[in-house]
């Protein structure tokens, strides 16, 4: 019977049938899970270091040499090491001339250096094969196994052999390499993990921005007003209702936010006539990270429903019903239903439903895991043609609600109007531009532009792009 033990199975399908020896300067955290992964995965392991003593925290099979005599075992050595640590190098230049070397390292902060790390080993070491790798993924990934938020690795270096044998132990133990290009991008890849969200801090400071600022102004007209002027202390409205106000208005004007670049960009493309142009630097960021604003609008739709939820028991809202109810059998009278109000009660629900289930549509379909399994057109159908529709959806949610509160004086407190009046300046915008760009007058030339047609040009890009169709 065959022993089932996680310690005997490899972690990758494509072990190596026969072992490769590697080595691996430093005995540090991220040598030894390295180490120790490797060495799972079928290839044999020197370490070298300083001091040639085994230590209890080496793997088991794995042999600890001096560098210089560490290095003569292997082809392949992977620079565990820091960069300030790397002077030794230059002492051992003819045993690592024609070797392959990988540097790992990273920097305590962006841009430390004048040069990367791995240019600078270069520069110590010029016989040597540098490559860049491993250096986005953690030893305590490596150590537990679980790798699946950083199971990509970036590679680059100057010679290619030398750059797809790293390649090759990268699939071989379980992850994905991504080659960028030359050493020249080795720069780049190290200030890739110092990165804090990038991509997420545009999203994140306008929504606590909005948040913030609508926050205040709903506290200004729902506590502070009725406190002077009627002397009405609603100050617990801070607790949920003013919350309750600020996150489908927030959520609102982010998810226009994310189709507003889209429409910037048709125009500027219309205007010029051109689409070989290059955008301008905000516009670009802007448009990079449409994704991370729709997640965040997205958050704050999920809020606005749980708060939604939980009117019911709140303490408020029961003692006003009982209040009301009290009045009417003191008057001995009954409110006749009305049922113009009830279609526009049910209809304003309805469409807040239909635009939350389209928006979650959406954030699903932003996840890799879904995105990766359906092809373009069909993620483009789901994140424009449903997600205007989810913007109309939750824009018409909030007219709704407003009704003929929008006519109704006593709303313009302080000559201040109600902040969802607010929240529909931006979506509204974003769709009049968008129903005025689908008229075939203007989608047609704008179909042409992003086709490669120039409004200025003689024809020749246009006919070289006829040549290269008839070509193939």
């Amino acid at each position: 019977m065959e022993k089932n033990s996680s310690n005997m199975i490899p972690l990758a399908e494509n072990s190596p049938n026969k072992q490769e020896t590697v080595c691996i300067f430093g005995t540090g955290d991220f040598g030894r899970s390295l180490g120790y992964k490797m060495l799972q995965c079928g290839y044999s392991i020197v370490f070298g270091s300083r001091s040639a003593q085994t230590s209890t925290l080496i793997p088991k099979g794995t042999e600890v040499l001096s560098h210089g005599e560490a290095a003569q075992k292997a082809d392949i050595i992977i620079v565990a090491i820091q960069r300030q640590h790397y002077d030794f190098l230059t002492e051992l230049t003819e045993v690592l001339h024609g070797k392959v070397l990988v540097d790992v390292s990273n920097n305590l902060k962006i841009n430390q250096y004048p040069e990367s790390n791995a240019e600078y080993l270069a520069k110590l070491v010029p016989g040597a094969k540098i490559v860049k790798a491993f250096n986005t993924v953690s030893a305590w990934a490596l150590q537990s196994g679980t790798l699946d938020a950083s199971r990509q690795v970036f590679v680059c270096g100057d010679d290619n052999k030398a750059k797809q044998m790293v390649m090759d132990i990268v699939r071989t133990l379980g992850l994905t390499p991504l080659d960028q290009g030359s050493l020249l991008a080795a720069r780049e890849i190290e200030n890739y993990p110092l990165q804090l969200f990038p991509m997420w801090k545009f999203p994140i400071y306008l929504a606590i921005g909005l948040s913030a600022f609508f926050f205040f102004y709903c506290l200004i007209r729902d506590v502070i007003y009725p406190y002077v002027y009627e002397n009405k202390d609603l100050s617990f409205f801070i607790a949920i209702s003013i919350p309750n106000r600020v996150c489908p208005i927030v959520a609102l004007i982010l998810l226009a936010l994310v189709y507003l670049p889209g429409i910037i960009a048709a125009i500027l493309q219309l205007h010029r006539g051109t689409k070989y142009s290059r955008f301008p630097d905000w516009l670009d960021k802007w448009m990079l990270c449409r994704k991370q604003l729709g997640l965040v609008a997205l958050v704050f739709a999920f809020l606005h429903v749980l708060y939604t939820l939980v009117i019911p028991i709140r303490y408020y809202v029961r003692w006003r019903l009982n209040v009301y109810v009290i009045s009417q059998i003191k008057d001995n009278r009954t409110d006749p239903f009305n049922n113009t109000n009830g279609w526009i009660s049910d209809s304003y629900v309805s469409l807040g439903i239909l635009g939350f289930f389209l928006f979650v549509l959406l954030g699903i379909t932003s996840l890799p895991s879904v995105s990766n399994s359906v092809n373009w057109r069909e993620f483009r159908f789901v994140q424009s043609k449903l997600g205007y529709l989810t913007l109309i959806l939750c824009t018409a949610h909030t007219l709704v609600y407003g009704g003929k509160r929008f006519l109704n004086p006593s709303m313009y407190r302080w000559y201040l109007p109600a902040a969802y009046m607010l929240s529909l300046i931006v979506p509204c915008i974003v769709l009049a531009i968008k129903f005025v760009l689908i008229l075939p007058c203007i989608d047609q030339p704008l179909t042409q532009i992003r086709q490669g047609w120039e409004r200025n040009s003689k024809g020749s890009k246009q006919a070289y792009y006829n040549d290269s169709k008839s070509a193939v």
